[in-house]
């Protein structure tokens, strides 16, 4: 089928949902006469996979298909963009293997690091609103947050600590002993309290600790950074994280569907995923019980990696979110050109860019993976860039994203028929 004919198709199949939406939502509903109906919640755009069930994206759907099948993952969510506009959105495997629930593209998945990125472009933001400086110092008399808790340490070279070392994880801490983000046993222990603990609680703890090295001098992977870049940013805002995050970053954007998770099934989303681990994986203990548990199902405190692991996203929310921060102006950015320039050079070549995980001549990059989730999502010079969400995880951990890297760029490149139209125009023009 050519892609031309598929608008028809796109057309008649959004107006075919319209009208099935229309039949059975509350506002053809009798509920009487003196009932109104109260007014829905606003959601993301949901496009189904149908509209990108094509011939020509035979080479992802068989190169997809098959890395699932031979990394033993559940499902997979792709969206894709050239030029700013989504023309590709799909769901492979299972969303929910025991109750049989394909993965479609609007569905929920934990996505990790990935939302580094998203805190990042919310301290920018603030930037520019001039709420705080990336110079501003963190700790201290002169601090951001100079308050209690954190007003308490027995190292002074904190008071060193800039907004900007935090973003390019050059802060001071390494995980010579251990993450403390996923530690909450000895942090409990450390400041003799109950479990749980929450975030305030690992600061507090770690403030008690010595750096590992002068703040801006290197770069070492830190989620602790990006937990305090939260509580940054509610100072700075005086409102909750996640809901200035929403306000103004997703909501403007038209992203309604992105969210903070939880740690256990219980708490899953309406329209997330179910998490799957390796076949021979071992259970932990509970991050706020002495339980045995998957870690993927309260093994990892999610609620509490928040700003620096704890976001939900579908694939073709976190796209839209990363077209707006990509420089490129199509769609117009949220972010001023300066502030993106900034989160992608590193203050000095042997630290890391802010937010994203690695910014290279052609392409920049995000990764996110924890137990039962992997994420990438890559921004190429050419116009084409992608997200890919999974519920699964591997043994590979890390290095995960690599294979996904290389399985999407061969693709993409035996991909070479892109249709003219935008999903997201489409969408929106019919909902």
């Amino acid at each position: 089928m050519k892609l031309h004919f598929k608008l028809l198709l796109i057309l008649a199949g959004i107006s075919a949902g319209m009208a099935a939406k229309y039949i059975t939502g509350p506002s053809i509903q009798s509920f009487g006469t003196d009932f109104t109906p109260p007014e829905p919640n606003a959601t993301s755009l949901r496009i189904s996979g149908f509209f990108s069930d094509d011939a020509a994206f035979s080479s992802i759907d068989h190169s997809v298909s098959s890395f699932l099948q031979r990394n033993d993952m559940a499902g997979a969510s792709v969206a894709i963009a050239k030029e700013g506009k989504l023309v590709f959105s799909k769901g492979y495997g299972w969303a929910d293997k025991d109750n049989r629930v394909r993965t479609e593209p609007y569905h929920l998945f934990r996505v990790a690091s990935v939302s580094k990125l998203i805190t990042a472009a919310g301290i920018m933001k603030l930037a520019e609103e001039g709420k705080l400086k990336l110079d501003d110092h963190v700790f201290g008399p002169d601090g951001i947050l100079n308050q209690p808790p954190y007003d308490i340490y027995i190292d002074h070279n904190v008071e060193d600590i800039k907004v900007e070392h935090l973003l390019n994880h050059s802060g001071g801490w390494t995980n010579r002993w251990g993450d403390p983000m996923f530690i909450p046993h000895a942090v409990a222990r450390g400041l003799g309290k109950e479990l749980p603990v929450d975030a305030e609680d690992i600061i507090h703890y770690m403030l008690g600790k010595r750096l590992h090295f002068k703040p801006g001098t290197m770069s070492s992977y830190s989620n602790l950074g990006y937990a305090i870049l939260g509580k940054i940013i509610e100072k700075a805002s005086g409102e909750d994280y996640e809901s200035y995050i929403k306000t103004n970053l997703l909501y403007p954007l038209g992203i309604f569907d992105m969210r903070l998770g939880g740690s256990y099934l219980t708490e899953r989303a309406e329209l997330e995923v179910k998490y799957y681990e390796p076949s021979d994986t071992y259970l932990v203990t509970d991050h706020k019980s002495e339980e045995k548990v998957p870690r993927s199902y309260g093994g990892n405190d999610i609620r509490t990696l928040g700003p620096a692991g704890g976001w939900l996203a579908s694939s073709t929310d976190l796209l839209k979110f990363m077209l707006a921060i990509d420089g490129m102006n199509l769609p117009e950015d949220i972010l001023k050109k300066e502030s993106i320039e900034t989160m992608t050079t590193p203050v000095k070549k042997y630290l890391d860019p802010m937010g994203w995980r690695g910014v290279r001549k052609n392409y920049w990059y995000r990764t996110g993976t924890l137990a039962g989730t992997s994420a990438l999502m890559v921004r190429n010079d050419n116009g084409i860039s992608y997200v890919v969400l999974f519920n699964s995880s591997t043994w590979k951990g890390p290095m995960l994203s690599t294979d996904i890297r290389r399985m999407m760029d061969r693709a993409l490149r035996k991909t070479h028929e892109w249709p003219e139209y935008n999903l997201f125009e489409l969408a929106s023009n019919w909902k």
